[in-house]
């Protein structure tokens, strides 16, 4: 049994694409709809209630297009929104967080004190260090909200000197000292993982998000019967709620010089 609808992808800008890739590397028949709502980011710095109406109306725009799949390749939707998300969603899609299937790979391995990186609205939510002692209470998980890494990263600053100032002023915070492993809590930050791993000098185990899980994508595809055959040729549609030059930029470093790019603004009316 196959299906060859799309998997929808969705973030507050570039940083999803590093899920989007992931998909792409490993599921090469699958299509895709990306949408990088750039109009309301960065998401870190909103509120609960603002992540959940940007995360369910793009859900809605992701269900008309008739995707089989959803990633919510946010940390922030998923730590504040991913109820409301599967419920807009409805039993039919299948929902993946970027939180769970990583706590539940971590919980189980031979760590000791594990630090999270991520924006302030998932450090508040406590996301990452509540599903990890859920599943292992023995482990140490020490959280630290990064707020000016996703600003410096959509601008186009990743691999520079602004964003080693910035990452070096974060990283050796005493917050972190002692830590083996860490976990990137932004989909964003994988776009300066090599910054990462040179100011750790190879002391410190970086969790690979993105193919911890896109791998649990797979698995849940499959269980469902939802892979897409083998003979499927793949698209890659993405949307953006606002047009930016540096999301130009990664999304054809990743996908090729030949995608396109469509706007879509959120009609997104204000609570009472």
């Amino acid at each position: 049994m196959n299906d060859n609808r799309p998997i929808g992808v969705f973030d507050s800008g570039v940083g999803g694409l590093t899920f989007a890739k992931e998909i792409k590397r490993l599921l090469p028949n699958e299509s895709m709809i990306y949408f990088g709502d750039t109009q309301h980011l960065p998401y870190g710095e909103k509120s609960k209630e603002a992540i959940t109406r940007f995360s369910v109306d793009i859900t809605n725009f992701l269900k008309s297009h008739n995707c089989k799949a959803i990633l919510v390749a946010c940390n922030s939707a998923t730590a504040n929104s991913i109820d409301g998300i599967k419920e807009a969603a409805g039993d039919d899609i299948v929902v993946i967080d970027v939180i769970s299937p990583v706590a539940e790979k971590v919980a189980f391995e031979l760590r000791d004190r594990i630090g999270v990186i991520a924006t302030k609205a998932t450090i508040n939510s406590g996301a990452y260090k509540k599903s990890i002692k859920k599943l292992n209470k023995h482990l140490k998980v020490v959280e630290m909200a990064t707020p000016l890494l996703v600003p410096v990263i959509e601008e186009g600053y990743a691999n520079t000197a602004i964003s080693k100032a910035v990452l070096e002023t974060y990283l050796n915070h005493k917050k972190l000292e002692g830590i083996d492993s860490i976990i990137l809590g932004c989909t964003h930050y994988p776009l300066v993982e090599k910054e990462i791993r040179q100011i750790f000098e190879g002391k410190v185990d970086i969790i690979n998000s993105p193919l911890i899980v896109v791998n649990y994508l797979i698995y849940l595809l499959s269980r469902e019967g939802k892979l897409a055959s083998n003979e499927n040729i793949p698209t890659y549609d993405f949307f953006l709620s606002d047009y930016t030059d540096n999301f130009v930029k990664v999304s054809k470093r990743f996908f090729g010089k030949d995608i396109q790019l469509n706007e879509k603004r959120l009609d997104i009316k204000p609570t009472s």
